[in-house]
């Protein structure tokens, strides 16, 4: 349920927090052993299973979405897909019959079966739908550890 008492903030915003966070959490870490080097809390994923269709330039693959946080995707690796950590493509998710959420993205990383992607822009008319689809995930954590 929303919480009309919530402060609302652009995703820019957003993303400039999290960024923030994300710097002092490694600085934090840095004081550590190496075990916690990799280790740490990310945005909560949820599971979802959906149609993308992946696009960089005039070349496009369509594949299954996985799971979504508020600040990116996973899904599953085409078997003819070509790029590397870092390449920027353009995703467009179809859930379900009426929501279509359209989005900048970068490989963040990429295994034999997945590609991670890392969302760079959010259309403005994108954010509300996107954060009504995450419900209590969008501004949840968990623990993660890099494998």
């Amino acid at each position: 349920m929303y919480n009309s008492a919530a402060k609302l903030i652009s995703f820019e915003q957003y993303v400039r927090q999290r960024q923030s966070h994300q710097r002092t959490m490694r600085m934090s870490q840095s004081s550590g052993d190496q075990s916690s080097k990799n280790a740490g809390k990310r945005h909560r994923r949820m599971p979802l299973n959906s149609a993308v269709l992946m696009l960089r330039g005039d070349e496009s693959w369509t594949t299954e979405l996985m799971d979504i946080s508020a600040t990116g995707v996973l899904v599953r690796r085409p078997f003819d897909w070509i790029g590397q950590r870092g390449d920027r493509f353009v995703l467009d998710m179809l859930i379900g019959d009426e929501l279509n959420i359209h989005v900048e993205a970068r490989v963040a990383r990429v295994n034999d079966d997945t590609v991670g992607f890392a969302f760079s822009r959010i259309p403005p008319e994108k954010e509300v739908p996107l954060w009504n689809l995450l419900g209590g995930y969008a501004d949840s954590l968990e623990q993660w550890a890099e494998s």
